[in-house]
């Protein structure tokens, strides 16, 4: 009689910060392979806008043309309805071309300097066909002044400089922002940063501990790169006092071997508990690109799942058939 053996587990996650562009969580009860399949997604196959297509009318300016579309397709843009659009590539009503509304949103820029100051060309000269898709910092700016925040600095309301014209030039171009995956470019891309770590679990061995005089274990706790360990001042204990600062380097482990006392500390990572640091570029809030990947990501188990039902009826049709 066969056993099964079942792999199936049900992930817990904790959320300890959250911010428009910051989210910090604990994922926990699965393995690493889940882990990194979700920051994968989260960096790579979480869909966004960008400029994928520039006209240039007219361009007067130092750059060539193939430089400001880089620069374009570069400016991060709001993408909150992202996920609801569809990839040019797959849109129906306008054949693939990607300049309908329901697969792209059109952008234009139309700046002549006339004056002898030099003039900077930034995001917020780009004018947007659809009010929710535009420039991040626009957004941030929008936000800012809704809530009379007085910490938006004046160098951050020029907006993201795309080139800078002299009395005379002139910069017109119309722009084509599309659905996209950071897998094709980095420009489509919503995320900063995605890492994660397992959290470290330490155990200090007091009897050992007690063996060492004030001196050795200032000298102990001095050798960790980083503050993961502290001296109580009322007690004279070791005591931990962030586990996470931790970056397994075994520095502590090598100083206890050194004084002679090896097993002063046990250090392990937990194989099932992961801490995610998630930064967001503003396309799309933090909290919302992890919606987004764990959505994403169970399409692409659901796919898996259906190829191999497939793949089964195939085989038992053929076994039928003979």
């Amino acid at each position: 009689m066969e056993t099964t053996v079942s792999y199936q587990r049900f992930p817990k996650v904790r959320i300890r910060e959250m911010k428009d562009e910051y989210c910090k969580f604990e994922l926990r009860e699965t393995d690493a392979s889940m882990a990194n399949a979700l920051r994968r997604v989260m960096i790579a196959e979480v869909p966004t806008v960008a400029i994928d297509l520039v006209e240039i009318e007219v361009n007067s300016s130092v750059l060539n043309d193939e430089f400001i579309a880089h620069r374009l397709g570069l400016i991060p843009l709001t993408s909150d309805n992202a996920m609801r659009m569809r990839f040019s590539r797959d849109c129906d009503s306008c054949d693939g071309d990607g300049q309908c509304e329901f697969c792209s949103v059109e952008f234009h820029l139309n700046v002549c300097c006339d004056s002898d100051q030099t003039l900077d060309v930034t995001s917020a000269d780009l004018r947007s066909a659809e009010a929710s898709v535009i420039p991040v910092d626009l957004a941030v700016k929008a936000l800012a002044m809704e809530s009379s925040s007085t910490s938006y600095e004046a160098a951050e309301q020029r907006g993201i400089i795309i080139v800078k014209l002299r009395r005379g030039q002139e910069l017109r171009l119309r722009a084509i922002a599309r659905k996209g995956i950071g897998k094709d470019h980095a420009k489509w891309s919503p995320a900063a940063t995605v890492t994660f770590m397992y959290e470290p679990d330490i155990h200090i061995n007091e009897d050992l501990m007690e063996t060492l005089s004030l001196d050795e274990k200032r000298a102990w706790i001095e050798s960790s790169p980083t503050k993961v360990f502290d001296l109580d001042p009322n007690t004279g204990q070791v005591v931990v006092v962030d586990p996470e600062a931790y970056t397994y380097d075994d520095e502590v482990i090598k100083k206890a071997e050194a004084m002679g006392k090896p097993g002063l500390v046990e250090i392990n990572a937990k194989e099932d508990s992961f801490i995610f640091t998630v930064e967001s570029t503003g396309a799309i809030k933090a909290s919302q690109l992890v919606l987004n990947a764990i959505d994403v990501l169970r399409q692409k188990l659901d796919a898996v799942r259906l190829q191999d039902a497939e793949e089964n009826d195939f085989s038992e049709l053929k076994a039928h058939l003979g």
